[in-house]
């Protein structure tokens, strides 16, 4: 008996201690949560279900670590000073010349939101789905006689990935300097053995993780998200695509896979290349081998378009990644395009959208009509909702699964990259978007998502009065998750 009372007092003072953590943990997430929404959350489910919830705080819960973001500040500091050798002036200040001449602006808030300037005289072809994607990064590597830098959030070991490998051993065999750094997080199924091989066969390999240890939860929230490419200094190829079949649209039920890509030409390439530096200099501490373009790269003076290259993450000093959007949502006087797998915008977003219709912009959000992540399309769903009663028009693409991040704005201004509109993206992922500012790549760009829209099923007001109770409820509850999606 003494036994039995025993054990229900360590039952209960176990009991006590879970709730006392969960209210601290609730103090604590109101305090350090960036986002109202996310405080709130996190807060009330703590109090309330410490039992459910605060295991998947301590691993998820904070969108910030202020040690982690010092130190990743303090080795970019470091990483800019060792480039000041490179000399990176000449071409910086010829194409910041160029692009002054031209009759088209960049947005002006970006001149201060990024570190790499608007330049002039580049070339951005546009890659669409895997198989134009690929074709290309791989025909770009097999020529590769210097310098070759890979970068992907998810490399697998399947077929795609194995002609990835045999690619990158093959031009290191011939001399070329490889390098290949992939998250370590998205990559958690890539086996050691394909590591290896890469390391044996002379390729620099590093997975991008903050630091190793059980209680260092900001190491899954904070995940590099950037797909980069760089041959030789004067090609680069950025967008959505990450390294792996389905990619290609050979695994069904996603199948056939939507995605973009890009190409570029041009000083916006050494924009790339410092991007892949400063991650590369975080995992090691070395800088990687960056060259500059040739001088105009063989273009005519004024021939090419104008690009920024606006990389983001959670170190950085402002939110980035959503006053990018912002700004951009902001400068529209006639159409918004946006698409995205996953539309979990925060307040400030989607208040900008909202004025937009109401200045008389046509605003048109594409969204997947199948889920890869059941809860993160739930909440999407939910915003879309609101966006179509808001009047916006809302669109779910129906051949297969929608994966690419493209936004139009207007008849000038595109762009192509890594960050989905919802609140990882925006605070928590380290992101990669190009912005262009060209009309004839704009009205590609406009063509491609045409082609879309025209293989897409619009939704109306009756699509959200047909959904049975259980599911409205679902989506709410989903959109209480949305901080951490």
């Amino acid at each position: 008996m003494f036994s039995d009372f025993g054990i229900a007092h360590l039952f209960a003072y176990l009991i006590a201690l879970i709730h006392a953590v969960g209210m601290l943990a609730a103090v604590h997430a109101v305090l350090t949560v960036r986002t109202a929404q996310g405080s709130i959350a996190w807060a009330l489910s703590l109090f309330f279900m410490p039992y459910l919830t605060l295991l998947p705080y301590l691993v998820f819960g904070r969108s910030r670590f202020d040690a982690y973001i010092q130190a990743r500040r303090l080795a970019d500091e470091h990483m800019h000073l060792a480039m000041t050798a490179l000399d990176w002036r000449p071409w910086i200040e010829e194409a910041m010349a160029a692009s002054e001449s031209k009759t088209y602006q960049p947005l002006p808030a970006l001149a201060q939101l990024s570190r790499t300037p608007c330049l002039a005289n580049n070339q951005v072809r546009l890659l669409i789905n895997g198989e134009a994607t690929f074709a290309a990064i791989f025909a770009a590597l097999a020529e590769a006689r210097e310098v070759i830098l890979v970068q992907f959030f998810i490399v697998r070991d399947d077929h795609l990935g194995r002609r990835l490998e045999s690619l990158l051993l093959q031009r290191a065999a011939a001399g070329v300097q490889v390098y290949l750094l992939y998250d370590g997080v998205g990559s958690h199924a890539l086996p050691h053995t394909y590591l290896q091989r890469l390391r044996d066969g002379g390729v620099e390999v590093q997975a991008f993780a903050t630091r190793a240890g059980l209680l260092n939860r900001f190491q899954l929230n904070f995940r590099n998200h950037r797909k980069i490419v760089v041959v030789d200094g004067q090609r680069g190829f950025v967008g959505g695509h990450n390294v792996g079949d389905e990619y290609l649209g050979l695994h069904p039920p996603l199948a056939p896979w939507r995605d973009t890509h890009v190409e570029v030409q041009g000083p916006v390439v050494a924009s790339l290349q410092e991007s892949f530096a400063e991650d590369w200099f975080w995992a090691t501490r070395r800088l990687p081998p960056l060259l500059l373009p040739p001088p105009q790269h063989g273009f005519a003076p004024h021939a090419g378009m104008l690009c920024q290259l606006i990389a983001s993450g959670p170190a950085d000093s402002q939110e980035t990644c959503v006053l990018m959007f912002i700004e951009a949502i902001n400068s529209a006087r006639e159409r918004i395009w946006l698409t995205s797998p996953y539309f979990i915008p925060d307040e400030a977003l989607f208040t900008a959208l909202r004025l937009a219709v109401l200045r008389g912009v046509e605003v048109r959000i594409l969204l997947p009509s199948r889920p890869d992540h059941r809860v993160v399309y739930a909440a999407s769903s939910l915003y879309a909702f609101e966006a179509l009663l808001a009047g916006m028009r809302v669109f779910r693409y129906l051949p297969g699964f929608l994966h690419q991040k493209v936004m139009l704005i207007d008849q000038r201004l595109a762009t192509v990259g890594s960050a989905n509109l919802d609140n990882r993206s925006f605070r928590l992922n380290f992101e990669i978007t190009l912005l262009t500012l060209d009309q004839a790549f704009a009205g590609q760009v406009a063509q491609m998502l045409e082609d879309d829209f025209s293989q897409s099923r619009e939704l109306h007001a009756a699509d959200q009065k047909s959904l049975h109770r259980l599911q409205r409820l679902g989506m709410r509850v989903a959109r209480l998750f949305s901080p951490i999606l």
